[in-house]
């Protein structure tokens, strides 16, 4: 199969539209062709593409800030000498003397497919600039590797926010081209919008979203694998608790623990309260002892999440709950046990941060009350998700 960038670089008659006009890039570590030719470097070897600017963004166009609210800096690019501007560093919105330096930006980031990952909303933003400016925005389309399941409650009004680029759920089973779509329709905003699609994209074939045969590279520095990727929507929710994530380990986002928990009891009451939850993957106790972040050279115990090898079932793996009733989990054997992690959280500095990645408090509310159950917290996801799903399916490209 072939991404976005793929056919743009082998296809002289779709970039004609390009011809005399100054083009920009917005990308990160990730945006590679199939041959692992940076997208910067593929397009300026072109002589019909006039690359004017490049834009990068949370973690940089290099990948190299390794946490949340780590800035990056505007620099000039040493290699083909143009302006790289950060849109995770003094500002998160282009500004106006950025987007004066091209006509029209070719957006390559490869997307988790999870509501929280930043990317989405630089293309919200980027997408609401160049209808300000007049300017032409093109996405070249690439995977959603956590596939076409859609999961969790609609972001609630009043808590938009950096990690909250809309009304959709956590796991929104579109492609970064396709999410474009929606929100020029969404938001109602006259820009000039191109997808260039992928060819031979198969959301439910092998690899489940993300074609067996491409290699993986990580889009942002704790994103490493796939396995990641299909986890993300429920472990994401860890950097709104006193838990690891496992940052500060060699699998980040793919497990959680702490020095004060015992996995085998937490797994068991997991299995206690929503077995029906935990029958798609595969759970697995672990020891570690993060380097850096959250319990930094401290011995923890904790659980892997396998979304991968033969117990795994894509069409059913549902990890916003997985994470859900791990947290419930350990709420209900520890009283009183400091679970929210209280600070800013992506410029939010007057909401838990918890509630800030699951846009609006209800989560939090399901894991807190002892007495809720799995079916309490299917009577208020389940409607939004279907509502979505409905929604969401007439902005398909695949």
């Amino acid at each position: 199969m072939k991404f976005g960038i793929d056919r743009l670089i082998e296809d002289a008659d779709l970039r004609r539209p390009l011809a005399g006009k100054r083009v920009a890039l917005l990308a990160h570590p990730a945006s590679v062709t199939g041959d692992l030719v940076h997208s910067l470097d593929a397009l300026s070897a072109l002589e019909d593409i006039n690359l004017t600017a490049a834009f990068g963004p949370q973690h940089g166009l290099r990948g190299d800030k390794q946490d949340n609210m780590i800035e990056s800096p505007d620099f000039n690019d040493p290699v083909h000498d143009i302006p790289v501007f950060s849109l995770y560093g003094e500002v998160r919105r282009p500004t106006a003397q950025s987007m004066a330096t091209f006509d029209a930006i070719l957006i390559d980031l490869q997307d988790l497919g999870c509501r929280i990952y930043t990317f989405i909303t630089t293309l919200r933003y980027m997408l609401e600039a160049a209808a300000e400016h007049g300017k032409t925005v093109w996405v070249l389309d690439r995977p959603n590797p956590a596939g076409r399941p859609v999961e969790g409650t609609l972001l609630e009004d009043g808590w938009e926010s950096f990690v909250g680029a809309g009304p959709m759920p956590m796991r929104h089973g579109l492609t970064m081209g396709e999410m474009g779509r929606w929100m020029i329709t969404h938001f109602d905003l006259d820009v000039d919008y191109r997808v260039i699609e992928m060819q031979g994209w198969q959301p439910e074939g092998p690899g489940y979203g993300w074609p067996e045969d491409r290699i993986w590279i990580n889009p942002s520095p704790n994103a490493p694998n796939v396995n990641m990727a299909r986890a993300y929507a429920g472990t994401v929710m860890l950097e709104g608790t006193m838990l690891s994530e496992g940052r500060g380990t060699t699998r980040p986002l793919e497990l959680f623990g702490a020095p004060d928990i015992q996995a085998r009891p937490v797994i068991a009451e997991m299995q206690r309260i929503a077995p029906q939850w935990l029958e798609d993957c595969l759970l697995r106790e672990i020891w570690f002892e993060p380097t850096f972040h959250k319990h930094q050279g401290q011995l923890c115990n904790g659980v892997q999440i396998h979304a991968e090898g033969p117990g795994y079932d894509h069409a059913a793996f549902r990890p916003w709950r997985l994470q859900a009733v791990a947290l419930k989990a350990i709420s209900n054997l520890h009283d009183g046990y400091e679970l929210w992690r209280d600070f800013p959280y992506e410029y939010e500095n007057d909401k838990l941060a918890f509630d800030v990645i699951n846009g609006g408090p209800s989560l939090r509310e399901w894991i807190e009350n002892s007495s809720s159950t799995a079916d309490d917290l299917d009577a208020i996801a389940v409607p939004d998700e279907n509502s979505w799903a409905a929604t969401s399916r007439e902005f398909w490209l695949y």
